[in-house]
């Protein structure tokens, strides 16, 4: 079962993806990477005999995988032809379950956080005629922190003790000088 199902699993990735990735899971399984597409597909063996369990869902920033969005049962003799038609209809179901995931219905470039805080920015008093850019992405791995100026603590302690070796060098000077 394991040759049939890692052939199968090759040709799948051939017809539906031009560039994948084919490994073998812990489990026993074979999974398809589609690194562009950004999504990802398993094949493994069902309860029944000749069947397979195909899931489907996304690839994450850091490329990890999410768990499965969609799963069915599909019988291996059936053809790759029927089985790229489920992965296919499968991988539609994650893709949908991702934009309605998000909170504007936007895709997933942006996280929760972020999006509302440009949200609160947007409402903000006192900055008039200012807004976001709008359709920009954010830089891949940053946080949704806000970008308010601001000094933090440390920067107070560090500009103290600054201004703290100036007196001390000007003390100094004027006493030995």
């Amino acid at each position: 079962m394991s040759a049939q199902l890692r052939s199968t699993a090759q040709e799948l990735a051939d017809v539906l993806w031009r560039e994948h990735t084919v490994y073998r899971e812990r489990s026993g399984g074979m999974v398809i990477r589609g690194e562009h597409v950004r999504r990802w597909i398993s094949l493994a063996p069902a309860g029944g005999r000749d069947e397979i369990l195909v899931r489907a869902g996304r690839i994450l920033d850091g490329g990890t995988t999410a768990p499965a969005r969609s799963e069915a049962v599909v019988p291996l003799s059936a053809g790759t032809d029927v089985l790229a038609a489920a992965c296919r209809r499968l991988l539609a179901d994650a893709a949908a379950d991702a934009v309605r995931a998000t909170p504007d219905g936007e895709t997933s470039g942006r996280s929760r956080r972020s999006a509302k805080t440009a949200k609160r920015r947007s409402g903000r008093s006192g900055r008039t005629g200012r807004t976001g850019k709008p359709g920009r992405p954010g830089k891949p791995g940053r946080t949704g922190r806000p970008k308010e100026r601001h000094t933090s603590f440390s920067s107070w302690v560090i500009l103290v003790c600054v201004a703290g070796v100036i007196a001390l060098y000007a003390y100094s000077s004027a006493m030995y000088g």
